[in-house]
């Protein structure tokens, strides 16, 4: 079982003088000594060290307080999300599968050991609760393997040893209080931390001679001048965020499901936009399996949508219209079309199909099959796709309002939905390199997708609702009820139509750049 909780700190440079006197930090009533601890961590990683390069830790502790397996994500800043799990001699599977999508199927090796007498110092205010906890660590780093250590895999590296000052907020205290103890910090002398973590650091003053001497450099984005560049960077962008996103999913965290699911469609979208640019006999049949993976997160995710909106339907009608077993009926027909699992979606995520997708990426992202046009100009030829995807949603809804309301309308409604899906996508990747008028026709795609969403749910909702209304006539149940659900969903299927219209000619208005071109270079 692993426990969660968010970590918000600061770390300082420290030399031998100690701890400066905090009593004089606002708020704080009274320092007390908690006394010394000894902590041994010992940190694991890939051979090449890829939850470093992650800002990913991962590490089995003894000594304090929370003796165990501890695995921080970054959040922001000085702020990490740590998952704890009990003391075990082996990795828990519980945080194996955490990590996985970033090491996939190499070895986690021990890298570096830390070993620290950690003097601690609790901050309370007048009512004796705990507002920080500031400690003065004495580190002693070893390497024990990977590409900063020596020895290889099973060799050892360096050492070092330094002292810093960590202050850690309590939880429920008002992270602005760190920026008072830091004043009071600053005022007797010390300084921030120049690494983010102890790992950090402990990693860069063990490497060999060699490299510690040089200054690291920070990591920069590939620099984008071609159209292949703005292609290639948005990918990338997604493919981070499916790997980023994997341990959320694996956790529940909300809404992680739909924006892993939404990452992968802007994959697809962007293979199909940018045909042009990359080899789409190469990208059609990763697209294929980003389709696969997009399903598998779906399974729930559009009854969840469903039932949501018919259990609000629900809840905004008076008592006396509710007329027969209506609540019960609808959770258990949700519960019958539920195809899922937590359990079966974890399956997808360690499963072969899965990981072998993600490497698929990393090699097209490494060695791109770029085409001829991969080389042009970003505002040509980028702009070029965008139009096409403009223009075929132009071309749908177009035909969709000269329809009269009925299932073709509602279908020919649908495919426009989703092809301004695909605009607002294509239109999304082109904002680095097309400025305004890209960015423009995100919001206008955007609003145009919300309300050709919102008549597609309608559509699903009344089939449910004919749904129900069967097997509530078949139970010898009332089933007036879903029939004024019916209607109610009727009319905000017309709403939406009725509005179309307007916004369209809105969006047409607007979109001068993209319907008949525009400037060489548009800002």
């Amino acid at each position: 079982m692993a426990d969660t909780k968010r970590e918000i700190e600061r770390k300082y440079e420290s030399d031998d003088s100690g701890l400066p006197d905090l009593t004089g930090v606002a708020g704080v009533a009274a320092v007390i000594d908690k006394g010394v601890a000894q902590l041994d961590a010992t940190y694991y990683d890939t051979v090449d060290e890829r939850l470093a390069a992650s800002s990913v830790t991962l590490r089995r502790r003894t000594g304090g307080s929370d003796a165990g397996w501890h695995l921080k994500f970054p959040v922001a800043p000085g702020v990490r999300d740590e998952i704890q799990a009990p003391l075990s001699d082996t990795l828990p599977r519980t945080l194996a599968g955490l990590v996985r999508s970033r090491v996939r199927d190499a070895e986690l090796v021990p890298v570096v050991r830390l070993r620290s007498d950690r003097d601690v110092r609790d901050l309370v205010d007048v009512d004796g609760r705990l507002l920080a906890e500031v400690s003065v660590d004495a580190v002693r780093a070893e390497r024990l393997s990977g590409t900063g250590g020596t020895g290889g895999t099973g060799g050892s590296g360096g050492s070092a040893q330094w002292t810093e000052i960590e202050v850690e907020l309590a939880d429920g205290t008002d992270p602005a209080f760190l920026d008072k103890v830091e004043k009071r910090l600053k005022k007797a002398g010390v300084r921030p931390s120049s690494s983010a973590s102890k790992l950090q650091r402990g990693l860069a003053e063990t490497a060999p001679k060699r490299k510690r001497g040089k200054k690291a450099r920070a990591a920069q984005a590939p620099v984008t001048v071609t159209a292949g560049d703005h292609v290639l960077a948005y990918l990338r962008a997604q493919r981070d965020a499916v790997v980023e996103l994997d341990p959320a999913v694996r956790r529940d965290v909300y809404d992680s499901v739909h924006s892993m699911r939404v990452a992968t469609r802007r994959m697809r979208s962007a293979f199909r936009s940018y045909g042009r640019v990359l080899d789409r006999t190469v990208t059609d049949p990763i697209g294929e399996e980003l389709k696969w993976l997009a399903g598998e997160l779906g399974v729930d995710r559009d009854q969840e949508v469903l039932t949501e909106r018919l259990t609000a339907a629900l809840d905004e009608l008076p008592r006396t219209l509710l007329s027969g077993p209506v609540r019960t009926r609808l959770r258990t027909w949700s519960h019958a079309r539920s195809g899922g699992s937590r359990r079966r979606l974890i399956g997808v995520l360690d499963g072969k199909r899965y990981l072998q997708l993600l490497e698929t990426l990393d090699v097209l992202l490494t060695d791109p099959p770029l085409l001829q046009a991969a080389g042009g100009k970003p505002e040509k030829v980028i702009g070029k796709a965008v139009r096409k995807d403009f223009s075929a949603v132009s071309g749908l809804v177009e035909q969709a309002l000269v329809l009269g309301p009925g299932h073709d309308r509602d279908l020919a409604l649908h495919e426009a939905r989703k092809k301004a899906k695909r605009a607002r996508y294509s239109a999304e990747s082109a904002v680095p390199a097309l400025g305004g008028p890209a960015a423009g026709l995100v919001k206008s795609m955007k609003s145009l997708q919300n309300l050709l969403g919102d008549h597609q749910d309608s559509v699903m909702t009344r089939e449910a609702l004919r749904e129900l209304a069967r097997q509530a006539h078949g139970a010898g149940e009332p089933s007036f009820t879903y029939g004024l659900l019916y209607g109610r969903e009727e009319r905000c299927a017309a709403e939406d139509e009725a509005g179309l219209p307007a916004l369209w000619t809105k969006i047409k208005d607007g979109a001068g750049f993209w319907a008949y071109g525009g400037p060489s270079r548009p800002r």
